[in-house]
């Protein structure tokens, strides 16, 4: 094993020393990229990446939600930001909405039986506007056939020859009638009000003065004979009415029939258009039987034309007008959703939807100051529209939405969508509205969340496991291999090309496969967040434009890396400079008993850096408490409290395992007043505490980090290229001696990806990391000492020699007062 120096004498303290172990080599703390291992010279040759990036595991799940048939298969596609989940949804739903059908066409109809209940209806894609059209092209051609066939002269002979018949017969009636009464000495007068009858008297009707100055025979025979007259007066009347009813029948049935034969052809036509939509080819009879039943307003009379003449002059919508397009707005199609026949099925990345977006709403107008509105009036929502394709949602948009995760929930359940006011069910007094029915949706839902809001739906609400079946879990690391490497390459070709950035050339892509390799913190793993490498691609191609450069190279990257580290290290160079300037207390040479540079992380929004801090250690004879300092002034969390108690662990078994503890020790991290969380101090907090015990000092020109359990072993921490990082830049700052360095655990081998600043100065012997497994190998490291853990033990002796030397004064003294 290579060694550096002996380890000087701390304090004066003469103690045995030892040759360092040599530490990890540069090839251990970063892996490169070689420019041979990037499939091509530059991106402006590779193939843009169209499909996904890296996400199997998501894509699995999607591949199930497309092919199953059953209901259910809805997704929720989880993971962290950053990864593209909307991007590689959005491109990968595409491809597969390619190989699905066109779905249908959905129109709204006007339901004649029901007017507030429009009809919902499905038609083959692309004929949907092809209905309006005709419709509204079979009203026309209705109107300008029932003007030819009303004005037409067999029409009028027809009418006429009815009218003479009904008049003729009802003379017949009246005058069989008129004879009698004349036979009676009473004439039969008809007037508006009812039948009157006036005395005959020599062939001559009284007046009036004539017949109050009737003698009284007169007047009684003229009374029985109108009392006689009153049966067949009424028969007679009885035979009027029920002629002017026969009348109207006949007319009606002429009317119907000339009705029916002038534009039956043209529905018929269009029936045999939609003879393959059964339901629009009913509705298309119903357009029939309505236009006949509403025939007058199809024929303006011209008293109507004089009305909406006089309606017009004064500034009024004519009347005859007005009811004429209210009929006609009943046969207008409201095309809802319209395909082109051979598109691929709808994919559709909603971003904040309204309720309303999503299911569609109800529109109104005002007509004489009142809100009005019909089958028109109804406007598709986005569920509509993506009806047989797929839609992604964000899960926190539909959540935070009133009421739409419970009609989202109940459209996946019900495969059905109706449109309506929401607002209507909570009115006091809630007025006239439209119940359309409901049209048929068939879409499969992907929800993206964050992965605790999923876990939390999918515990509290049972709709969850029902519906959403398949979690697609988007990972943001993926291995670094050959395939994952053409992949950077493909996503900065396609980066290039959607921005119009230079190409990238073999040293930049391989500059940012490193960088993937850092972002996840493990040198054969790379990153999977697609944003952040495209800002990484668009800052460096900003730079090398700014130089001039023809393509983007490796100083471009490492420049805008660099540039983006400035922008965002201000607390960081404000820690630093508290150190330099002593006001935080960080020693970087020497040794001090009881104390150890121990490594914190900190992260202030997209940036982390780390930076040393001190931590002391005390002992005393007591009974057996360890005692954290952050704990008891509420400064620790959970995480922190469990490390210092296995340190409790860690002594009892390794140096009291079969008697009590007998020390008193207290731990602190100094000079902090935040909070304090994680166990990658509890190595540096033992170390501390045991550096007290053996009375050795602590090289202050290393510092640890590492997780200690309680038989020793140190396991990995995170962050841990900030946290080796931010002890070299204070040594750095203060002049790097080449005894400096950083204890980490073994286990994070894999995961050093450090900064190259930090690995040239490994080369060059500077600066060392070295990497160890127990805390044993770290308190000979630290201390110098290969019998430290010896004097540990010594110093242990004597304190349980104290403690048993008090307990029996304590006894003594006992005794002596009783």
């Amino acid at each position: 094993m290579a060694a550096s120096p002996a380890a000087p004498s701390f304090g004066g303290m003469q103690h045995v020393t030892i040759l360092r172990p040599a530490g990890a080599t540069p090839e251990e703390l970063r892996r490169t990229c070689a420019e041979h291992e990037l499939p091509v010279a530059d991106t402006s040759t590779a193939t843009p990446l169209t499909g996904p990036f890296g996400q199997p595991r998501a894509l699995e799940a999607l591949e199930v939600a497309a092919a199953m048939p059953a209901d259910g298969y809805n997704v929720f596609a989880t993971g962290p930001a950053g990864t593209g989940m909307r991007t590689v949804l959005g491109d990968w739903l595409r491809q597969r909405a390619a190989a699905r059908p066109t779905p249908p066409d959905a129109v709204l109809l006007h339901h004649f039986a029901e007017p507030l209940r429009p009809l919902a209806v499905s038609v083959p894609p692309g004929r949907g506007r092809a209905l309006a059209a005709d419709v509204d092209r079979l009203v026309e051609d209705a109107r300008r056939a029932l003007t030819r066939a009303f004005d037409s002269e067999s029409y009028r002979t027809r009418h006429r020859a009815i009218h003479d018949d009904v008049d003729r017969r009802r003379t017949e009636v009246l005058t069989g009638l008129a004879q009698r009464a004349h036979h009676a000495g009473v004439e039969i007068e008809l007037t508006p009000a009812g039948v009157m009858t006036v005395p005959v008297v020599a062939g001559r009707p009284l007046q009036p003065d004539e017949a109050r100055a009737m003698p009284d025979v007169v007047r009684e025979r003229y009374e029985r004979a109108v009392a006689e007259l009153g049966e067949p007066v009424d028969a007679a009347f009885a035979a009027v009415r029920e002629l002017d009813r026969e009348l109207d029948e006949r007319h009606r049935e002429l009317t119907h029939e000339v009705a029916t034969f002038a534009i039956g052809h043209l529905v018929d036509e269009a029936r045999a258009r939609w003879s393959d939509v059964p339901r629009v080819a009913a509705w298309l009879a119903a357009v029939r039987d309505d236009i006949v039943e509403h025939l007058e307003l199809f024929r303006a009379t011209g008293e109507r034309e004089e009305e909406d003449a006089g309606a017009a002059a004064v500034g009024i919508a004519p009347p005859t007008a007005r009811r004429m397009a209210a009929l006609v707005s009943r046969y207008v199609v409201n095309v809802l959703v319209s395909h082109e026949p051979g598109e691929p099925a709808p994919v559709i990345i909603a971003t904040d939807p309204t309720y309303y977006d999503l299911f569609g709403r109800v529109e109104y107008e005002t007509a004489f100051g009142a809100a009005v509105t019909d089958h028109r009036h109804l406007r598709a929502g986005i569920l509509h529209q993506v009806s047989g394709g797929f839609l992604v949602l964000q899960a926190a948009d539909v959540l935070s939405t009133p009421f739409a995760w419970a009609r989202l929930k109940d459209v996946l359940r019900t495969g059905r969508l109706k449109i309506e006011n929401v607002a209507v069910q909570y009115m006091l007094f809630p007025g006239v509205t439209l119940d359309p029915e409901p049209a048929e949706i068939d879409v499969t839902v992907v929800l993206v969340a964050p992965a605790e809001l999923y876990e939390l739906l999918h515990e509290l609400d049972d709709d969850v496991p029902r519906l959403f079946k398949l979690r697609a879990d988007f990972d943001d690391e993926m291995p670094r291999d050959v395939a994952a490497i053409a992949a950077y390459a493909g996503l900065l070709a396609r980066v290039a090309a959607e921005r119009g950035l230079l190409p990238f050339d073999r040293g930049a892509m391989a500059a940012v496969v490193e960088h993937g390799s850092r972002l996840v913190g493990h040198r054969d793993r790379l990153s999977t967040r697609t944003r952040d490498i495209g800002d990484l691609a668009t800052e460096s191609a900003q730079i090398a434009v700014a130089e001039p450069a023809t393509a983007v190279g490796a100083r471009h990257v490492a420049a805008a890396l660099r540039a983006r580290r400035r922008r965002a290290d201000l607390v960081e160079e404000r820690l630093r400079r508290a150190t330099l300037e002593g006001t935080r207390v960080i020693e970087v040479d020497g040794g001090v008993i009881g104390q150890v540079n121990g490594l914190a992380v900190l992260q202030l929004g997209d940036h982390e850096f780390g930076h040393p801090i001190r931590i002391t250690a005390t002992v005393a004879p007591g009974e057996g408490e360890v005692v954290d300092i952050d704990r008891e002034a509420r400064l620790s969390g959970p995480v922190h409290a469990k490390g210092v108690l296995i340190l409790s662990g860690f002594l009892a078994g390794r140096y009291f395992p079969d008697r009590p503890m007998t020390l008193r020790a207290s731990i602190v991290f100094e000079q902090s007043y935040g909070p304090v969380e994680g166990d990658s101090a509890s190595t540096a907090e033992l170390l501390a505490l045991l550096s007290a015990l053996a009375g050795l000092p602590a090289d202050q020109s290393i510092a640890v980090t590492g997780a200690v359990d309680q038989r020793g072993a140190i396991h990995a921490v995170g962050g841990i290229n900030e946290k080796v990082e931010g002890f070299f830049d204070l040594c750095a700052a203060r002049g790097l001696t080449g005894r400096q360095g950083v204890i980490v655990p073994r286990a994070n081998l894999p995961h050093l990806m450090l900064d190259r600043r930090v690995v040239d100065a490994v080369r060059d012997g500077r600066f060392t990391v070295w990497p160890v497994s127990t805390v044993d190998d770290a308190l000979v490291l630290i201390t110098g000492d290969a019998r430290a853990d010896e004097r540990v033990r010594e110093r242990l002796e004597r304190l349980s020699e104290a403690a048993h030397a008090a307990q029996a004064a304590r006894l003594g003294t006992a005794d002596g007062h009783g």
